[in-house]
């Protein structure tokens, strides 16, 4: 689900919450934009995903301040780690922070914590798998025989419990 809506219709981050979400995540472990992505759904138990279009331009904001850095290079994914700078305005807005790891605690409550969000993103990730291969051209007899397999092996390990 993208878009900041709180169930209720309240938005789940003020103007600029987000950029000290992601600084926060940052500082307990270096991580590029999509893994930001999934710990901030993770974070709000499903009930929202900030798009990239959101994350990328905050994560540019946050190194333009020397907030944060880049420190890895994956491909075309760049990981970025909390400079001491980015250290000091957590500790200077640490009750800030604080009350935005409130909110998110209080929105997944109220939400009833609802499916694991592991499961919602992992059936999300299959979705769109399924959906890029579809979409990408006839499939041979192979491909198509492999994952219609893929597919009724995960089923059947699903339901054995």
């Amino acid at each position: 689900m993208h878009g900041p809506r709180r169930h209720g219709g309240g938005r789940v981050f003020d103007q600029g919450d987000l950029r000290w979400v992601i600084l926060k995540l940052i500082s307990q472990k270096p991580s590029h934009g999509y893994e930001l992505i999934k710990q901030i759904e993770d974070q709000l138990g499903g009930a929202y995903s900030p798009s990239p279009g959101v994350v990328y331009p905050t994560l540019t904001l946050l190194e333009d301040l020397g907030y944060v850095s880049a420190v890895v290079s994956e491909g075309s994914k760049r990981a970025y780690a909390v400079t001491e700078e980015g250290t000091a305005a957590l500790d200077e807005n640490k009750a800030t922070v604080e009350t935005i790891f409130q909110r998110i605690a209080a929105i997944v409550e109220r939400a009833g914590g609802g499916p694991a969000p592991q499961i919602i993103r992992a059936m999300e990730n299959l979705r769109l798998a399924l959906r890029l291969k579809l979409e990408g051209g006839k499939l041979g007899e192979v491909k198509i025989a492999d994952i219609a397999k893929a597919l009724d092996t995960a089923a059947l390990a699903i339901e054995r419990d």
